[in-house]
């Protein structure tokens, strides 16, 4: 099932997700298999970073929660809010 995760940071904790990248970058390669898409949700003029966009094909909502228990952005604090919703993917076409 696909599931869209929208992550917004905690205001000015820009120097916090730079020092996680590399370990969260590491972590993600390792769900390659499961992606769909995620990036980095930027500023207005897209020059900073303030979260993340994550869609993910994963069985449940609990593997979900399992999948970001493990994330380090998640360990470090990064998040003010997680929202995870189930999501349909109509185009493009597969």
């Amino acid at each position: 099932m696909l599931f869209a995760i929208d992550c917004l940071d905690k205001p000015d904790h820009q120097s916090l997700r730079l020092a996680h990248r590399p370990a969260h970058v590491a972590y993600m390669m390792g769900f390659r298999d499961k992606m769909v898409l995620l990036g980095p949700l930027l500023t207005a003029d897209g020059t900073g970073m303030v979260g993340s966009l994550i869609v993910m094909d994963l069985p449940d909502r609990a593997a979900v929660e399992t999948f970001l228990a493990h994330d380090p952005y998640g360990q470090a604090g990064l998040f003010e809010s997680v929202m995870v919703r189930p999501f349909k993917k109509v185009l493009p076409e597969a």
